[in-house]
């Protein structure tokens, strides 16, 4: 999935489309061979909010991308251009991986990309895509939806989520990590996650479990307990409880499997180790217990995670690269 078109036309939103020229635009991360290829695909010079924007191609060009994304579509009331729509339906048939970043799900929508599917949009116009789209099963709050071959996102921090989403399924969490670092962005969040979150998650340093979270993530092999943070964090387990819904949203235990999941991600992607070896290592004590938590959480089992992970990084002929002008 290394060609990436932006399908763009006049009524796009700026952010959204920012934000993706960032991820996959920007300097190549080192390991992560080949990077991606991107271009702008577009009928004519198009007007993205103050802005004029010149694209490489046309949007007959789109079928001949790996990846097509969708930026959000400033005007849902009204409906996206035929043309738009005919590229991304065409695209899709291609064999593209399709994605909408927040409105941009109008679109698929409209490509009839969503019909019969789960999928998400700012959480400001899902009732108006679900009214709009019947046949589309409107999620209101997660984060993004992976469907394959089509992906939906919420709006504005959920587009970067879901950009980043694909950037681990490409190259894996050590790339997509190391690129989280440059943009200084959250690495990883579940796509159902809820869109809104009611109370903000302070800025690090800012909370009485700074000091907490990179002391736990360094002992993942230990069989830590909710008694065991809360010593070190010097406070009750019940006031701990109510300091980690504050700050993660979610329960000690639960926060730490997530982490013990991630390091068993990593390892499976980087390491030859077997699953034994590497429940130990993330603290998982067996690896039936690994396995257990591993399917629950991904999805997958753990060796059908590492020969997908393996599979996507082998080297394949090149569908359609889209030369750069």
């Amino acid at each position: 999935m290394t060609t990436v078109a932006l399908a763009v036309t006049d009524g796009m939103l700026h952010f959204e489309l920012s934000l993706a020229c960032e991820v996959f635009g920007g300097n190549p991360i080192v390991g992560a061979d080949p990077w991606y290829r991107l271009s702008l695909c577009g009928p004519r010079a198009v007007q993205v909010g103050r802005f004029r924007l010149e694209p490489d191609h046309g949007l007959d060009q789109l079928p001949r991308a790996e990846t097509v994304i969708v930026p959000g579509w400033a005007d849902v009331d009204q409906d996206p251009p035929a043309e738009l729509v005919e590229a991304v339906r065409a695209a899709h048939e291609a064999g593209a991986r399709v994605a909408s970043l927040c409105t941009g799900a109008f679109v698929l929508a409209a490509a009839g990309l969503l019909d019969g599917k789960r999928a998400t949009t700012h959480w400001a116009h899902t009732q108006a895509l679900a009214e709009r789209h019947p046949q589309v099963t409107v999620d209101p709050d997660v984060l993004y939806v992976d469907d394959g071959s089509v992906l939906t996102s919420a709006g504005k921090a959920a587009a970067m989520d879901l950009c980043m989403h694909l950037v681990r399924l490409d190259h894996g969490s050590s790339i997509a990590n190391t690129l989280a670092r440059r943009l200084v962005v959250p690495p990883h969040r579940d796509g159902g996650q809820a869109q809104f979150v009611t109370t903000p998650v302070p800025a690090p340093g800012n909370h009485p479990l700074a000091e907490l979270f990179p002391w736990a993530i360094q002992r993942l092999d230990q069989p830590l307990t909710v008694e065991d943070l809360a010593r070190q964090a010097r406070m009750s387990s019940r006031h701990l409880g109510r300091h980690f819904k504050s700050v993660t949203g979610t329960t000690p235990l639960q926060w730490l499997l997530t982490q013990r999941i991630r390091r068993a991600q990593e390892l499976l992607e980087a390491t030859d180790d077997t699953v034994d070896t590497i429940a130990a290592a993330t603290g998982m004590g067996t690896a039936t217990t690994l396995r257990r938590h591993f399917h629950r959480t991904v999805g997958v089992p753990p060796d059908a995670y590492r020969r997908t992970f393996r599979s996507r990084t082998r080297p394949d002929p090149i569908k359609g690269v889209i030369p750069h002008p």
